[in-house]
């Protein structure tokens, strides 16, 4: 992987073919970020190494191939190009030019209700998106808080909240996560109750 791609885009994870091939490639629909505000691209992988290009009213069909693991042949306007490929989530795909410092990044819109045409289009989806993958791990996961000195838990982040409301303790006392061992980063129940 490119320092220039790893150092913008962290923790990617390589292009798996029994992973990804059919649940995340295959008839997807992927709009492309780069130049997104020039023109709008949607690339969709299809079975028999077909790929369709849609841009305003016109479609363009071309080739891609999977030479090994993670490396794509991609054939395109300006000729045949090879690819390394990358998920940051599973709808989000890097594809890394093998022979320039440049990469395009890709969003799955297959199953996103609204359009994304705009710079300002994919702040909001990818704010939307986060906003609810935070908002589901803090559900999730347990806490311990810290009141008068003495620790307390694990609680989930609902059963925090009842104890709040039932005025048992107070939305400012310091929790640390399960996984954590001190109370260093500060954070307070409150803070929790606010991300959901």
């Amino acid at each position: 992987m490119s320092t220039n791609l790893h150092n913008t885009i962290p923790n990617l994870k390589p292009f798996d073919y029994e992973s990804h091939h059919d649940s995340h490639l295959i008839n997807q629909q992927w709009v492309l970020v780069n130049g997104i505000s020039k023109k709008k691209s949607v690339y969709t992988f299809r079975e028999d190494n077909i790929l369709e290009i849609e841009r305003k009213d016109t479609t363009i069909k071309t080739s891609w191939t999977i030479n090994i693991k993670n490396i794509f042949s991609i054939e395109t306007e300006d000729g045949l190009i090879t690819v390394k490929a990358y998920f940051k989530d599973d709808d989000i795909l890097v594809l890394n030019h093998q022979d320039k410092e440049d990469f395009a990044l890709y969003i799955n819109t297959t199953h996103y209700e609204n359009e994304l045409n705009s710079i300002e289009d994919i702040q909001n989806y990818l704010k939307e998106k986060y906003q609810k993958k935070v908002s589901n791990i803090i559900y999730e996961h347990e806490f311990y808080y810290i009141e008068k000195s003495k620790e307390f838990g694990p609680f989930t982040v609902e059963e925090l909240t009842e104890k709040v409301n039932n005025e048992e303790i107070s939305a400012y006392c310091f929790v640390r996560d399960v996984n954590e061992d001190d109370y260093s980063k500060r954070l307070r129940i409150e803070d929790l109750i606010q991300e959901l």
